[in-house]
């Protein structure tokens, strides 16, 4: 993996995240904190731990060790995790700037949410971020669907790459 394909995922990762949001946009309020009984019990509360995701890998890539989750309560809807996300996206792609070619294969040492101590390379963290949401993005799919809501445009990687081509 090198510092080109990485920026490339990182694309990938908020035009995926960007369709997600335009469907979740069509809910209404009791239907985004609806309990489906999910991994995480509702769309926003999914939506919410893929974003905490992005945060607490770049806490950890610039030093810091989280120790607690991210409450879903403090997004009432769809505009205050669309702000708070936009916001990290613009620290994300800096950082990876900073990263360069010389940083991919870096290791970091950090803390995962219960104090264990792990060191990973740059690049298999970054990847599993971009891994880790799609695979919930897939499960706010479903769950539009439970809801009889339109889940919205492709969101993936080939429909990415159609589009870029």
């Amino acid at each position: 993996m090198n510092h080109p394909d990485l920026r490339v995922l990182l694309d990938y990762h908020y035009w995926a995240r960007d369709r997600m949001l335009a469907a979740v946009d069509a809910l209404t309020p009791e239907q985004y904190t609806r309990d489906l009984g999910s991994s995480f019990k509702s769309v926003r509360d999914t939506i919410v731990h893929i974003y905490y995701a992005d945060w607490v890998w770049h806490s950890r890539w610039m030093g810091h060790s989280p120790s607690q989750a991210l409450k879903p309560e403090g997004f009432t809807d769809v505009a205050a995790i669309r702000v708070a996300w936009r916001d990290h996206e613009a620290r994300m792609r800096t950082f990876l700037d900073s990263v360069g070619e010389a940083g991919v294969d870096r290791v970091y040492e950090y803390k995962n949410l219960a104090g264990q101590e792990f060191k990973s390379v740059f690049w298999h963290m970054f990847q599993h971020v971009m891994n880790h949401a799609t695979y919930h993005r897939g499960q706010v799919t479903t769950m539009l669907r439970q809801l009889g809501a339109d889940p919205g445009k492709a969101q993936d990687l080939i429909a990415y790459y159609r589009e870029r081509v």
